[in-house]
């Protein structure tokens, strides 16, 4: 069952000089060390996407659950990338409760990004209501 949809865009200039401004303090704030790991392994301009991408995704992921800015810190949620170079996403924290109390189960998301611009969407998922199962 579809508990919500979330969706958003970022310029991927506007993070990078973020992150220019603001450095590591800002990069650990925002992202995980598996991200940042997998991130920061990318040169630019690939690495600057990359997380814009990233940031996009937790957007979507707080718009999906439909969390609130003090329910939501940004390390409870990490944008996970399976072998096959599928993104998941694994909610921690106070977020992984507030989901539950949602009825949230499952959030499934999509990332792309071009030259200027990265974006994602999320989906969040619950339990189907004749079998109580939340789809794979």
């Amino acid at each position: 069952m579809l508990v919500g949809l979330g969706l958003d865009v970022v310029e991927v200039e506007r993070v990078r000089a973020a992150v220019a401004r603001r450095g590591e303090r800002l990069l650990k704030r925002l992202f995980t060390p598996t991200e940042l790991r997998y991130c920061l392994a990318a040169t630019e301009p690939e690495r600057g996407r990359r997380l814009a991408a990233r940031y996009a995704a937790k957007e979507a992921v707080r718009k999906a659950i439909g969390a609130g800015q003090r329910s939501a810190a940004w390390l409870d949620i990490e944008i996970t990338k399976s072998r096959s170079g599928q993104p998941g996403v694994r909610l921690r924290g106070r977020l992984a409760i507030v989901a539950r109390k949602h009825g949230v189960g499952r959030v499934l998301v999509s990332l792309t990004h071009a030259r200027e611009y990265a974006a994602a969407q999320a989906i969040a998922l619950g339990p189907e209501p004749e079998t109580g199962e939340v789809l794979p």
